[in-house]
């Protein structure tokens, strides 16, 4: 038998003052891709900002459906958009707001699982790490390398 220990490293700034003035305006974007989120059943409400290396950047909210739960995430409608058009651009960075409608979000709130695994098929794909930003809606912000290290245990192509 054998033990394997896994750690995550992420830095965690107080506030969006202290992010680098590039990344500042990704989670601007990011803020405001969340007005468009269509989330009237679970009142939460969420948007995300891609850049790519192309220098374009690709918004996205949460749309949620009455037929529970085939709605989409916003890290996962930002991150098929660009995708399906920007299929040979590689993605450096994806900024991440979310919160609630109901009571102030000031959590850090991370990709779900769903979204971590959708993410890491274009980590996979670009053979690069993609750099990622989450906060609530104020608050702290936490910066992830890669999302390799938010999913150390990836399931990719490599297994099929």
């Amino acid at each position: 038998m054998k033990e394997i220990k896994i750690e995550s490293i992420l830095t965690v700034y107080d506030n969006i003052e202290e992010l680098p003035t590039d990344v500042s305006k990704l989670m601007d974007q990011a803020t405001l891709a969340r007005k468009n989120s269509y989330s009237p059943y679970s009142k939460f409400s969420v948007g995300a900002a891609i850049l790519l290396d192309n220098n374009e950047v690709v918004l996205g909210s949460n749309q949620e459906n009455a037929s529970y739960p085939s709605g989409l995430c916003a890290e996962r409608t930002a991150i098929y958009y660009a995708g399906s058009q920007y299929p040979e651009a590689k993605i450096l960075k994806m900024a991440i707001v979310a919160g609630s409608r109901i009571r102030q979000t000031i959590t850090p709130i991370p990709p779900c699982g769903a979204c971590r695994q959708a993410i890491a098929e274009y980590e996979v794909k670009q053979v690069a790490p993609i750099e990622i930003y989450f906060m609530g809606e104020t608050g702290k912000v936490v910066k992830s390398h890669s999302l390799a290290n938010l999913l150390p245990l990836v399931f990719d192509k490599s297994v099929l």
